[in-house]
């Protein structure tokens, strides 16, 4: 890798727009009384306890623009970016609804076609929804259920963790977007597999947090983590691999097809590793939870704060209580 300028990178990552974007969670649970709540607030996924594991549920709403461009691809990922939200918990999908609106049946073909291949992929049904085709834009909202026996949480990081990162590099960007695609070629039984590998995680024990990369990447992805879980993180840029071809500030800014951020103790980092590995997902140790409030990058010498949770927090959602 070459020379890393930690101050131009860190400038980027603050004031990136999929990082910002986050930002407005807090807003919108205060003002649905969400976080006042008994159930914790910042997972990927609601985790409900039903006397046999929990319940998990989650959803997405896509943005216009990316509807507009690649309706097939908006329907895929309206499949896509729910299970990996399931995943991320330690859970398994079963079912996903959704809500469409389009202007006639020729405007949502491509929506519901993507949507359809995605679930048929991933071996999870599309069990019903809502349909409007009497609009004048495409717009999307797809949502999932699954169950957990044991959870990957967001509040669970520790410090003495060790950081893993773990991103199929099997693909290729879907211009414009900075969405890494390893998804829509693979073969259904790899998918599938790759699929239960958190879950595994989860259920053996050798991991409490988790967390799906999203439109923050990495780095944004980590910031979330450790606010949930009142804990700093140090990431060590010069570890991350990277796929050929593709330079660092872009990769951190990639939202992967499928990418998980995990904190492991020390003693469970060569199983978690191995678990990856068999699967051919490339999987590292990427940086450490500390004690604290700041995330930041560093390059083994050097090192750049990039956001104090404590004093400017993303998701403004105050202290949580979480338990399970």
């Amino acid at each position: 890798m070459a020379d890393v300028d930690l101050g131009t990178l860190a400038e980027k990552l603050r004031s990136s727009s999929g990082i910002a974007a986050k930002h407005d969670i807090g807003g919108v649970t205060a003002r649905l009384g969400v976080k006042d709540k008994a159930v914790a607030v910042g997972d990927d996924c609601a985790a409900l306890p039903d006397g046999d594991g929990y319940l998990l549920f989650a959803i997405e709403g896509f943005m216009n623009a990316f509807v507009a461009a690649d309706p097939w691809f908006a329907g895929w990922c309206g499949v896509m970016v729910n299970i990996s939200d399931v995943v991320a918990m330690g859970g398994r999908p079963f079912a996903v609804v959704d809500a469409v609106w389009a202007d006639g049946e020729v405007g949502a073909a491509p929506l519901l076609d993507g949507m359809r291949a995605a679930a048929e992929a991933y071996g999870v049904p599309i069990v019903g929804g809502h349909t409007n085709i009497r609009t004048d834009r495409g717009q999307l909202s797809v949502a999932i259920v699954g169950r957990a026996k044991r959870l990957l949480t967001s509040f669970d990081a520790r410090p003495g963790d060790m950081l893993i990162a773990a991103v199929d590099h099997r693909g290729r960007y879907r211009a414009p977007f900075d969405n890494w695609e390893a998804a829509t070629d693979a073969p259904a039984e790899r998918l599938r597999g790759d699929l239960d590998i958190l879950p595994q995680i989860a259920e053996a024990g050798l991991c409490l947090a988790a967390k799906d990369i999203s439109q923050g990447g990495i780095v944004g992805t980590a910031i979330m983590l450790a606010e949930c879980s009142s804990v700093g993180i140090d990431i060590d840029v010069t570890a991350i691999p990277l796929p050929s071809g593709v330079s660092l500030d872009r990769w951190l800014a990639t939202f992967p097809s499928f990418g998980y951020l995990l904190s492991v103790s020390p003693d469970n980092v060569q199983p978690v590793l191995h678990r990856f590995a068999t699967r051919n997902i490339s999987a590292a140790v990427i940086g450490s939870v500390l004690p604290g409030s700041t995330v930041a990058i560093t390059d083994g010498t050097n090192r750049t704060v990039i956001r104090d949770h404590a004093t400017t927090p993303l998701m403004q959602l105050g202290p949580t209580e979480h338990s399970q």
